[in-house]
C-alpha cells in the first residue's frame, strides 16, 4: 500500500535526523546524510506518482498513536498523492543540491538534523487523515523549518526573522486548531471521515473558511499575512529557502484545499470564492511590486513567491466560484490551472534559490549592486537561472506560461456566472493577474541583467568561479523539467486529472490524444495552445537568423569602441543598478503602495563632493497592522507586570471574584 510505503520513508527520514545529531560533524557526514535524504525523497516521489498515474484506490491506515482510543489516521488519495509528489520532488532536488552546497556550511549540526526532519514533517501533513495528526505534523514542520531559519542566527537580522516566523506560524496553527474544532463540533469527531459526515451551519462554515484562509494563508504568504516570508527565506540556507518557498508554501495550499474543497465541500456557498479571489489578486500584484523594489537577490525571490501564491489562490477562488454555481467543467479548468502552477512554481523557484545560493557561494554577496558579469565565470548557473527567469515570467514555451494561460482561459469563462458580485470582481482580478505577469517579467529581466550581465561591480564578482557539479545537476534537472512541462503540458494536465476529478467531480478533456500534442481547455473554436510547435518555431527562427547573419554578413573584422553613452570612463559604477532599473515603476506605484520618499542632494558647481540619493520605502502591512499590535502587546504586558507585586489579600480577592463570576456564568448558561 502507498500509505505504508510513504510512512516508512517518513520514519527513515526521522531516523536520519536523529543520526545526524550524533555524526553531523564527522567527515563525509554531509554527503552521506544528504544522499540518504535524496534516496528516500526519490522513493517517496515514485510511490506518489505510481498512486497518481495508475489509479490506485484510496489507501488508509490507523496507527496506535495520537489521541487515546482514536489513533493516528493516515491516508493517500489522489489529492494527497499529487502533493506528496511535489513535496518529494522538491525534497529530492534540495537534497541533491545540498550534497555540494552543504560542504560550505560552517556549522553543519545546525542544519543536518533538521533538514530530513523538515522533509518528514511536510510529508506527514499531507498523509494525515485526522485533525490531531494534521496539527501535530503541521507544528512539527513549522518547528523544523524555524530551526533551519535560525541556523545562521549570528548574522544580522536572522534572530528577528526567526522570531517573526515562529509568531506567525503559531498564530496560523491556532487558527487551524479553531477551524478543526468548529468542524468536529461537540461530538469531537476529529477523523476526516467523521468531519465529512458532519454537516454544520452556514455561519460556522463561513467561520471555518475564514480561519482556514488565515491559518493556511499565513503559512503560504498571502498579503497581509506575508510579513515573515521576506525575512525568513533569506535567513535560511539556500537549499532550505528553496524548500520553504517551493514546497512548504504548497503544503499550506494543500491544507487549504483539504479543508475547504474536501471537508467543507458540502457546505460551500457561492460567495466563498469572493474573498479568496480578492486575496489572490491583491497578493499577486503587491508581492511582485515589493520584489521589484528589493536589492537582495533572496528577498526578491521571497517576494516573488508571494506573487505566485496569489496567482494560485486566484485559481482556487475561481474554481470554488464555478463549482458552487454548478459549473463543474469550468471549475475543473480553474483548479487544473492552480494545481499546474503549484507544480511549476516548485520547479522554477527551486532553481532560482539554488542559483542564488550558487552566487552566494561563489561571491559571498546577495546585494545585486555588488554583482554583475557572472555569466562568464558561471555559465552553467547562469543558463539554469535564465531558464527559470523565463519560466517565472510566463514566457512561452516554458511551464509558467502554460499554467497562467490556462488560468486566463478559465477567467474568460466567468462572464456567464449568475452573481453580479463575481461578474464585477473577476475582470478586476484578471487585470491584476495580467499586471502581475507583466511586472514579473520586468522583475526578472532586472534580476538576471544586474546579476549576470554587464561588468563585475565588486572584487568578489570578478573572482567568482563556478560551483560544484551536484549543484549543477540539481539546477539543470529542474530546468529540463520546466521545458518539458512547458512544451508537453497535455501530459501534465492528464496526470492531474484524477486529482481534479476527486475534488470537483469533473475533469478537463483528455489532452494527450489531441493532434500535434496541442492543449484545448474548452473547445478548439475558443482557444488552443501548442507548446511544442512554439518551441520549434522559436528554435528554428533563432537558428535561421543566426545562419543568415553569419553566412551573408561581411567577413571583414571591424573593431570600434563600444558606445559609452557620453561616459568615456570605463567604470562599472556607470552601469544600471537595481535601484535605477526599478525607478520608473517606483515612480508610478511608490506613492500609494510603499509611501516612497526620495531625497536628492546635488553639490553646487565646483564642489567635488559626491551627490546623494536616498529612497525610503514602507511596508504598509507591517506598519498599519503588526506595529500597532506589537505596541499594544508591549503596553499590556507592562501594565500587567504590576500584578506580580500585589499583596496576598488582593490575590485572594481576585480568586473570590473569579469564582463568583464563573458561578454566575454557569447559572445563566443553564
Amino acid at each position: 500500500m502507498t500509505v505504508i510505503a510513504e510512512l516508512w520513508c517518513v520514519g527513515a527520514l526521522l531516523g536520519i535526523a536523529v543520526l545526524a545529531a550524533f555524526i553531523g560533524n564527522a567527515r563525509g557526514a554531509t554527503v552521506a546524510l544528504y544522499s540518504a535524504a535524496l534516496a528516500l525523497s526519490l522513493a517517496g516521489l515514485l510511490f506518489a506518482l505510481h498512486h497518481l498515474l495508475f489509479g490506485a484506490a484510496v489507501a488508509d491506515i490507523t496507527l496506535p498513536l495520537g489521541l487515546p482510543w482514536v489513533g493516528a489516521h493516515f491516508h493517500v488519495d489522489a489529492l494527497a498523492a499529487f502533493f506528496l509528489a511535489v513535496v518529494n520532488l522538491g525534497g529530492a532536488s534540495a537534497s541533491l543540491y545540498g550534497i555540494g552546497y552543504g560542504r560550505h556550511e560552517h556549522e553543519p549540526l545546525r542544519v543536518l538534523p533538521f533538514f530530513p526532519a523538515f522533509l518528514a514533517g511536510m510529508n506527514l501533513v499531507v498523509l494525515a487523515a485526522d485533525a490531531f495528526s494534521f496539527l501535530v505534523a503541521w507544528e512539527f514542520m513549522s518547528l523544523a523549518s524555524w530551526a533551519l531559519v535560525m541556523a545562521h542566527h549570528k548574522e544580522p537580522g536572522n534572530l528577528e526573522a526567526g522570531y517573526v516566523y515562529i509568531v506567525m506560524a503559531s498564530a496560523g496553527t491556532l487558527a487551524l486548531l479553531l477551524a478543526f474544532g468548529l468542524l468536529a463540533g461537540p461530538e469531537g469527531g476529529y477523523a476526516f471521515d467523521a468531519i465529512r459526515a458532519h454537516k454544520i451551519s452556514p455561519l460556522r462554515a463561513g467561520l471555518v473558511l475564514g480561519l482556514a484562509l488565515f491559518g493556511a494563508g499565513s503559512k503560504a504568504g498571502l498579503v497581509p499575512l506575508h510579513v515573515w516570508l521576506p525575512l525568513a527565506h533569506p535567513a535560511a540556507p539556500s537549499h532550505v529557502s528553496a524548500l520553504m518557498s517551493g514546497v512548504m508554501t504548497k503544503v499550506a495550499i494543500y491544507g487549504f484545499l483539504r479543508i475547504v474543497f474536501d471537508l467543507l465541500a458540502q457546505d460551500a456557498e457561492w460567495w466563498w470564492g469572493v474573498p479568496i479571489l480578492a486575496a489572490g489578486g491583491g497578493t499577486a500584484v503587491l508581492g511582485i511590486l515589493h520584489a521589484l523594489m528589493q536589492n537582495d537577490v533572496k528577498r526578491v525571490l521571497a517576494y516573488s513567491t508571494i506573487e505566485n501564491i496569489g496567482v494560485i489562490f486566484a485559481g482556487l477562488g475561481l474554481a470554488l466560484a464555478f463549482d458552487t454555481n454548478g459549473w463543474p467543467a469550468a471549475g475543473a479548468l480553474a483548479l487544473t490551472a492552480a494545481l499546474f502552477h503549484v507544480l511549476n512554481h516548485a520547479l522554477f523557484k527551486s532553481i532560482l534559490f539554488f542559483g542564488a545560493g550558487a552566487v552566494l557561494t561563489a561571491t559571498g554577496e546577495r546585494n545585486m549592486d555588488r554583482l554583475g558579469g557572472l555569466i562568464h565565470p558561471m555559465p552553467v548557473t547562469s543558463f539554469a537561472f535564465l531558464v527559470a527567469c523565463a519560466a517565472i515570467s510566463a514566457l512561452p514555451p516554458l511551464n509558467g506560461f502554460a499554467s497562467e494561460w490556462l488560468l486566463f482561459q478559465a477567467i474568460l469563462l466567468s462572464p456567464g456566472l449568475p452573481h453580479w458580485g463575481l461578474k464585477l470582481l473577476l475582470p478586476a482580478v484578471g487585470a491584476l493577474l495580467a499586471l502581475a505577469a507583466a511586472l514579473a517579467a520586468a522583475c526578472f529581466v532586472r534580476v538576471f541583467g544586474i546579476v549576470f550581465l554587464g561588468r563585475p561591480r565588486s572584487v568578489a564578482a570578478e573572482r567568482a568561479v563556478e560551483v560544484d557539479r551536484w549543484s549543477h545537476a540539481a539546477m539543470i534537472t529542474l530546468a529540463v523539467l520546466c521545458v518539458l512541462a512547458g512544451i508537453l503540458p497535455g501530459f501534465v494536465i492528464d496526470a492531474m486529472a484524477p486529482v481534479v476529478q476527486s475534488v470537483t467531480g469533473a475533469r478537463m478533456p483528455a489532452q494527450a490524444s489531441i493532434e500535434w500534442l496541442s492543449i484545448v481547455p474548452v473547445a478548439e473554436s475558443r482557444s488552443s495552445y501548442n507548446g511544442l510547435v512554439v518551441f520549434f518555431f522559436i528554435a528554428a527562427s533563432a537558428s535561421i537568423a543566426a545562419y543568415v547573419i553569419h553566412r551573408f554578413a561581411s567577413g571583414a573584422i571591424r573593431r570600434a569602441p563600444a558606445w559609452d553613452c557620453g561616459f568615456p570612463e570605463q567604470n562599472p559604477a556607470t552601469q544600471y543598478t537595481a535601484g535605477s532599473f526599478a525607478q520608473p515603476i517606483r515612480q508610478v506605484f511608490g506613492t500609494y503602495v510603499f509611501r516612497a520618499h526620495e531625497r536628492v542632494e546635488m553639490r553646487p558647481p565646483g564642489d567635488p563632493g559626491p551627490a546623494r540619493f536616498e529612497v525610503k520605502l514602507h511596508d504598509l502591512a507591517w506598519e498599519l497592522m503588526y506595529t500597532p499590535i506589537g505596541n499594544a502587546v508591549s503596553l499590556a504586558t507592562t501594565r500587567l507586570n504590576q500584578l506580580q507585586f500585589l499583596t496576598i489579600r488582593i490575590y485572594l480577592s481576585f480568586v473570590s471574584f473569579a469564582l463568583v463570576f464563573l458561578l454566575l456564568v454557569l447559572a445563566l448558561w443553564q
